[in-house]
């Protein structure tokens, strides 16, 4: 054979060969970019957590998720006798060792400092005597709540990165209010970490988004729950679309109580030391981190409808959906400019 035809057949198996690489890696591309691994499991006693991406190589990090979500409860979870906080709420000092409580307590005195105190993580007690933490029985006498009150307020707690201490031994911390939305926070990191650039987190409603869902080629979708939902018939009064955010929904739908008649819920006033009783139904806030949106979320409920209104204008870096009673009994919603294209109202 010529060096002629040589080079012919050559250049045509080196061709073909190209072409069938390309193929490969285009149809590789194309599964990559429509298969998503989704796995789920339990955080925080009975919270179920739900985790989506997109991974081109199909990785699969459901034990390094559940690891650091078990170190994330032994730093932060007051119903383990060992954790950290439960350490922290029978002594006067600590000193840290994990990573996740200095975190908490930084994040918490942020927003503690940005509500005036209406998320306040060192309500422990209070939140204890309602029967909405570790304790079951409820006690709402005035003066039990009055006494409670004198030792609660997150101006008592001081730390630094090697420690913290209280001014007075009875002070008890209790992160409930923004610890999923934490946890949604370090899910998303680890996953970021394995270089994973669209992914969904859930734990217990809080959710955070990296991305969008390529399956759609949209942002990822977030169910707000409607007011009259319950929880063996839940169902949405809307979604919103999100993307490279945090989103928070605080409400009083399920975890309440009823006492002599009254149904009192799970969100406790730092104010008052009572569960709050207003119009606002419902606050689900978007930010930059869920953490904050969970903290924030709680910090609404407090203020109620106007004050929350107030502190978004004031505040255009936050936005929020937020779902109150009118005079007639029925709901309204009022969704901050920013985040009002992505709410799509469910029918």
């Amino acid at each position: 054979m010529s060096n002629r035809y040589k080079n012919i057949l050559y250049t045509v198996v080196l061709l073909l060969a190209m072409f069938v690489v390309y193929k490969y890696r285009q149809s590789n591309s194309d599964v990559d970019n429509t298969t998503m691994i989704h796995f789920s499991g339990k955080t925080m006693g009975p919270i179920q957590y739900n985790v989506k991406y997109f991974d081109a190589a199909g990785r699969n990090f459901q034990q390094e998720v559940d690891s650091i979500l078990a170190v994330f409860n032994q730093s932060l979870n007051t119903y383990i006798p060992s954790s950290e906080i439960s350490q922290f709420n029978r002594d006067t000092i600590f000193k840290f060792n994990l990573p996740y409580f200095a975190n908490a307590v930084s994040k918490s005195r942020e927003i503690y400092d940005l509500t005036d105190g209406a998320f306040d993580p060192s309500i422990g007690p209070l939140i204890n005597t309602w029967g909405f933490g570790y304790q079951t029985e409820i006690n709402k006498d005035s003066t039990v709540i009055d006494s409670l009150k004198q030792f609660a307020g997150f101006k008592k707690i001081f730390y630094d990165n090697e420690a913290i201490r209280k001014t007075d031994w009875r002070v008890q911390l209790d992160f409930s209010a923004s610890a999923k939305g934490y946890g949604v926070d370090i899910v998303i990191d680890l996953l970021k970490s394995k270089g994973v650039e669209n992914a969904f987190v859930e734990i217990g409603g809080e959710v955070s988004a990296l991305g969008i869902n390529l399956s759609s080629q949209q942002p990822w979708k977030v169910g707000v729950l409607d007011p009259n939902s319950d929880e063996i018939n839940p169902f949405l009064i809307a979604t919103v679309s999100i993307s490279d955010k945090g989103m928070a929904t605080s409400g009083n739908y399920f975890n309440y109580h009823i006492i002599d008649g009254v149904k009192y819920g799970h969100t406790i006033s730092p104010y008052t030391g009572y569960p709050i009783q207003h119009s606002l139904l419902s606050a689900s806030v978007v930010a930059y981190d869920c953490h904050t949106a969970d903290a924030l979320a709680t910090a609404f409920l407090v203020f109620g409808l106007d004050r929350t209104r107030e502190f978004l204008k004031e505040h255009p870096e936050y936005d929020a959906y937020l779902i109150y009673s009118d005079d007639q009994g029925g709901f309204q919603t009022f969704a901050t400019p920013g985040i009002e294209p992505f709410v799509k109202p469910v029918k």
